[in-house]
């Protein structure tokens, strides 16, 4: 341990020597781990927000239309219509085994009157699972309940750019407004929904009311849609062909029969997620690399440069009893001492540039929200920071080396006679 310490102190001793040149050096080494710490926690940072935006549309949900046969089954021919049915809801909850949560969908655009304010909205006749299925979070008041469903009441859940539109910076929870002429109560409404996928219309843009409520306003009997979830995000592919095998059974068609039922999950987008998030991930830390690469050259373009004004110091060090290991220990501590202070000045820098811009807009300017959930944050965790001192350390390692086996190789009587 004594040794140790004893070749910190000369190296940090012959640093000295020229403070100007070592700090210069390790300016490299600090604006290197200051990119390679930022531009991970950019891109992280970037995949929190992106994969939160596809999360917004449920974390585990599919979406199920009905389509035209492409097969013969049962006797019927290719080409026939297949129109969902209330009561196939009824036979998927009975017969499935792996599907967790079942809601019908039905859809229309009607005129909504708020006072003297009228707009032509997008209006979702859904099931109370519907909000857990599509992650549909109250802000203000409640979601609907299967009270709602069960007694036909006319509540209504509104949207955040639905409210703006109808009710402005007025409070809309328990309100009263008229669907297609009809009264509706105003029960709760949706917090901003980051969503960067949809069907219809953007939920933020929509009123949910009961599905029973919805029957009342139009003809309701031949759902669009039907929404589920699997039990377990990993048996998705096993609840599309169940349901398809269900539906199969009820409509007549094969279950292999894609087409008679277009089915889509959202665990199918993230390989793409992935690919966009991890890939730009690598790219940001491949650059940042790069950067901490080019201070480590500059290093060992210094160290080179300080082996050949010792030369004659390290073959007196040499006749002296020096051992070509005491050497090589000797300038490879220079350059850990400064990749290693140099690295944590380089750290201490990412932490400030990081709380000074705390957070980019990102999502915020797209949705037009000043609450600033959908911006990406800078945040250095701990992953990012032990990544960071890994690569310092190789750095490091690899441009003290070649100098420090240069410097150990000379031969004491050549290094003594060097001018």
């Amino acid at each position: 341990m004594g040794i140790f310490i004893e070749v910190l102190i000369q190296a940090w001793i012959a640093l000295r020597r020229n403070p100007l040149r070592s700090f210069l050096t390790m300016l490299g080494i600090v604006w290197g781990i200051a990119s390679v710490t930022l531009l991970m926690a950019y891109g992280s940072g970037f995949r929190r927000v992106l994969v939160a935006g596809f999360d917004a549309f449920g974390k585990s949900v599919i979406i199920a239309r009905p389509g035209q046969t492409s097969m013969q089954a049962g006797g019927e021919r290719s080409g026939r219509r297949i129109r969902f049915e209330k009561a196939d809801a009824d036979a998927l909850r009975a017969e499935s085994s792996v599907i967790k949560q079942i809601s019908l969908e039905t859809f229309n655009r009607l005129p909504v009157t708020y006072g003297d304010k009228q707009n032509v909205l997008a209006i979702r006749g859904v099931f109370p699972e519907y909000g857990d299925i599509r992650n549909e979070v109250p802000s203000e008041g409640r979601w609907l309940n299967a009270e709602d469903q069960a007694g036909a009441r006319r509540v209504a859940f509104i949207g955040s750019k639905a409210k703006e539109k109808l009710f402005g910076n007025r409070q809309a929870v328990g309100e009263t407004v008229r669907i297609g002429g009809l009264r509706f109560l105003i029960i709760g409404m949706m917090e901003t929904k980051f969503q960067l996928s949809n069907y219809f219309s953007p939920d933020d843009q929509c009123l949910f009311i009961p599905y029973s409520a919805a029957e009342q306003l139009w003809n309701a009997q031949y759902p669009p849609v039907i929404v589920f979830n699997p039990v377990a995000p990993s048996l998705e592919r096993q609840a599309i062909y169940q349901f398809r095998e269900i539906m199969g059974r009820r409509h007549r068609f094969h279950p292999l029969d894609q087409r008679a039922v277009g089915a889509f999950g959202r665990e199918e987008f993230r390989p793409i997620i992935d690919g966009l998030t991890i890939g730009l991930q690598t790219l940001l830390l491949f650059i940042g690399v790069l950067t901490l690469g080019i201070g480590g050259i500059g290093l060992m373009n210094i160290m080179l440069v300080s082996v050949d004004e010792r030369v004659k110091e390290i073959g007196i060090r040499r006749a002296l009893g020096a051992k070509r290991v005491h050497i090589r220990v000797q300038f490879l501590a220079e350059a850990l001492v400064i990749t290693v202070v140099g690295g944590l000045i380089g750290l201490a820098l990412s932490y400030s540039i990081a709380t000074a811009v705390g957070t980019v807009p990102m999502l915020s300017e797209l949705f037009e929200d000043e609450s600033g959930k959908g911006d990406l944050r800078l945040l250095i965790s701990l992953e990012s920071a032990l990544v960071s001192a890994g690569a310092l350390l190789l750095v490091g390692l690899l441009s003290g080396t070649i100098p420090a086996v240069r410097a150990a190789n000379l031969e004491p009587t050549e290094a003594l006679r060097y001018e």
